[in-house]
């Protein structure tokens, strides 16, 4: 399925989906902030840290299903692959990625299980 993705969100997916590990972190704004499933890392050596052991480590790929604008966001529902501990997680693994973007660099990226609000837990 091809989406219109905005310039910086389809720059995240393709650094992700080709393991390149330098453009990834080179998207992000050197105080951005990532909040995934509630665990917070702050400015790029914090990023690069987190990316490098449960993103490149771990091969994850993402498949897009839907992109959305939502509240100055883009948020983009993927179908999450790789090599990664999936106890507990539901199958398949289906992520909500809230990317802000300012000056085309990501300032704030939020990582959900689809159907999980940013701050709380869907009932």
């Amino acid at each position: 399925m091809t989406m219109n993705l905005p310039k910086t969100v389809a720059a995240y997916i393709e650094a992700v989906n080709n393991h390149d590990a330098a453009a990834f972190i080179a998207l992000f704004a050197e105080d951005a902030v990532v909040d995934d499933v509630g665990r917070t890392f702050r400015a790029r050596a914090a990023i690069k840290a987190w990316s490098d052991r449960e993103i490149f480590a771990a091969q994850v790929t993402l498949e897009v299903l839907a992109v959305a604008d939502r509240e100055g966001q883009t948020v983009v529902t993927t179908k999450v692959d790789g090599n990664f501990d999936r106890t507990g997680l539901p199958d398949p693994v289906i992520i909500d990625h809230h990317i802000t973007a300012q000056a085309g660099k990501i300032v704030g990226l939020t990582c959900r299980l689809a159907g999980e609000k940013p701050g709380g837990l869907a009932k």
